[in-house]
């Protein structure tokens, strides 16, 4: 962390003291340990996954990358980028789908169809029907919200969330409130720091049409047990959607045993391309609903007076979709099955326990959400802060370092002013990160909170 000497705040004394050496002296190991996290193993079964992704073999600000803002976005492997490449490239196929009988417009339309259906595999989807294309998970909750919930919540319906939601499983519904009376209710933490179950089932009443809730929290980690929150909504007749954006990437997520009527996920957070996600229904719903856009590809049959509308998905798919993205969705998919969702789930609890545990030692440091002994276990991110320092000075100063990790509200303002914080920093590792490059992340944090003491 020699490079805190160059930073623009930087004493110039600061390598002249005792404790500016010994300071010094562990800057320099914490480089050398990033410097070595190429040779540094993973669990076995993972072991492939380093070299796959070839923006994590560069510098930043002189330094080795060690990249912690995963929960946020993760790389991509050579796997996806060749195959987008293949659809764009010399040789490729680029045309657009459903609409050509030619062979480029045949080949893009099997591949793009083939992605789906990759997709539904992955998360154990009873037909490829079940998987609507969307530009992300914020899309897919606007599109149920406008469409199941356009139809069917009428004036003085409830809809359950919790203080803890992405502002995308947040803002969409309170929109969908003010149009038609809706009345929204919000689950708080219990003492714990998860979402409070005991106040969850008294929330739940015969007047609650949905239940929309994060399965895995992108700020305090915890995991919602599913199946049992989907008992309650289902006991009086309530939709439950699940916001698995955190879940599908790190952890096997069966939708046939999961027990939600909707899911939404991102492709850019399971090593595939940004500007695609999808959403997972229950085709009778998915049927009943009726499209948001208009347009192409969404029709049956258009006549002056009055159109009809295709089967799902392509309902709710208008217009020229992401081809290349999808194609790239489905790569992702494959990886991930390679490498095999138990053995990812397994790396991310060993390598979460791991950072957890080296956090908690640091003195002033405070560390939000469940520990990983808890009933649900947490998730591998760990959102902190450290008393009197502010979150982006931190990222600042670990970014100097080579030290990538995430600050500020989270798209989760509720939950930080809940917990009595506007900001935080949040450090979340993949299934390429390792215990050396926690280290390091670590001793970078140690430095830069000595730094500012």
């Amino acid at each position: 962390m020699a490079a805190l000497l160059d930073h623009p705040v930087a004493s110039t004394s600061y390598s002249s003291t005792a404790s500016g050496r010994r300071a010094n002296s562990r800057r320099q190991s914490a480089v050398a340990r990033a410097a070595a996290v190429e040779e540094a193993p993973l669990a076995a079964a993972l072991r492939p996954t380093r070299t796959d992704f070839p923006i994590l073999h560069q510098s930043v600000n002189e330094r080795p990358l060690v990249y912690l803002d995963n929960a946020a976005t993760s790389q991509k492997p050579l796997q996806v980028l060749r195959a987008m490449d293949e659809y764009y490239g010399e040789g490729g196929y680029n045309s657009n789908v459903h609409r050509g009988v030619h062979a480029l417009s045949a080949r893009a339309t099997t591949a793009y169809e083939d992605a789906r259906a990759k997709v539904a595999r992955f998360i154990n989807a009873s037909s490829p029907q079940e998987i609507v294309y969307t530009r992300n998970a914020t899309e897919a909750i606007n599109l149920v919200a406008n469409t199941w919930g356009a139809a069917n919540l009428h004036q003085g319906d409830e809809i359950v969330l919790s203080v803890a939601e992405h502002h995308s499983n947040i803002v969409p519904w309170q929109l969908l409130a003010q149009r038609q009376g809706l009345v929204l209710k919000f689950v708080e933490l219990s003492g714990t720091e998860e979402l409070d179950l005991a106040q969850l089932a008294t929330l739940i009443t015969p007047r609650t049409r949905l239940v929309s809730l994060v399965h895995v929290s992108n700020m305090l980690g915890c995991v919602l047990p599913a199946q049992r929150v989907a008992e309650m909504a289902h006991a009086v007749g309530a939709k439950l959607l699940l916001d698995c954006c955190q879940s599908v990437p790190n952890m096997p997520v069966d939708v046939q045993s999961l027990g939600a009527d909707f899911i939404v996920a991102s492709s850019h957070k399971m090593c595939g391309p940004t500007g695609i996600g999808f959403l997972w229904g229950r085709l009778s719903l998915l049927e009943e609903m009726p499209p948001w856009m208009g347009g192409g590809e969404m029709i049956q049959d258009v006549r002056l007076e009055a159109s009809t509308y295709a089967e799902p998905p392509s309902r709710f798919e208008a217009g020229t979709p992401a081809i290349a993205e999808a194609i790239g969705l489905g790569a992702a998919c494959d990886y991930l099955t390679g490498l095999g969702m138990q053995q990812v789930a397994a790396h991310e609890r060993e390598l979460g326990a791991y950072l957890y545990a080296k956090l908690r030692r640091i003195d002033r440091v405070r560390i939000y959400g469940p520990s990983p002994e808890a009933a649900q276990g947490r998730a591998a991110l760990a959102t902190f802060n450290v008393e009197g320092i502010h979150p982006t000075d931190i990222s600042t100063i670990l970014d100097t370092t080579g030290v990538a990790v995430r600050s500020g509200h989270l798209c989760t303002q509720p939950v930080h002013r809940h917990l009595g914080i506007s900001s935080s920093v949040r450090a979340s590792p993949y299934i390429y990160n390792t215990a050396l490059e926690v280290d390091a992340f670590v001793d970078a944090l140690t430095d830069s909170i000595k730094f500012f003491t």
